[in-house]
C-alpha cells in the first residue's frame, strides 16, 4: 500500500469507506476578529490616560504652570477644545505603549498614593479600552495646589 500526500483542505476517509478526498472550503482566512490589523494613534491613548489620571482623588491638574496657562487661553478661544492630553506623553507600539504624565497634586495628600492611585487607574483604562500592555507609567510631580493659592486663569482683557 502507497502512501499519497493530501494537499490542505483536503480529509481522509474512513478506513472502511471508498478512497476519496473531500474538499473542505474556508472563506476569509479564520476567526473575522483577527482578520486585519488596528492601530490605535498616541493621542487616543493620551486621551485615556489624561481623562483617567484626572478621575483620581488628589489630582489637582495635568501638566506644568506654563503648560495650564496656555491651556486655559486655549479653551477660551472659540475654536479650541479642553486639553484632555495636557500634561500626557504617550509612545505606542503595536502590542505596549509607555506613558509620562506631569501631574499638580492638591496640598496635603500623599504624593505616593497619588501616584499609585493614579497609575492603576490609568494602567486599567487603557489597557481595557485598547488592549496594549502598559509597560510603564512615568509620573512627574511639577507643583502642589496650595489651598490660599488661586486658580490660575488669566483675567479676561477688555479692550
Amino acid at each position: 500500500m502507497t502512501d499519497m500526500a493530501q494537499g490542505p483542505g483536503a480529509e481522509t476517509a474512513a478506513p472502511d469507506a471508498p478512497n476519496r478526498k473531500t474538499s473542505v472550503t474556508k472563506r476569509g482566512g479564520g476567526d473575522p476578529g483577527v482578520r486585519g490589523r488596528t492601530t490605535i494613534a498616541d493621542g487616543v491613548v493620551e486621551k485615556i490616560a489624561g481623562l483617567a489620571a484626572r478621575d483620581v482623588l488628589g489630582v489637582h491638574a495635568m501638566g506644568s504652570g506654563v503648560s495650564r496657562t496656555f491651556g486655559v487661553v486655549r479653551d477660551r478661544m472659540p475654536s479650541g477644545s479642553r486639553a484632555v492630553t495636557r500634561g500626557v506623553k504617550a509612545e505606542v507600539g503595536e502590542v505596549q505603549t509607555a506613558l509620562d504624565l506631569e501631574i499638580v497634586v492638591e496640598y496635603g495628600v500623599s504624593i505616593a498614593d497619588v501616584a499609585r492611585a493614579v497609575r492603576e487607574n490609568v494602567i486599567s483604562a487603557v489597557e481595557r479600552m485598547t488592549g496594549l500592555e502598559v509597560v510603564e507609567v512615568n509620573i512627574a510631580v511639577s507643583d502642589v495646589k496650595l489651598p490660599e493659592e488661586e486658580e490660575e486663569e488669566p483675567e479676561p482683557r477688555i479692550q
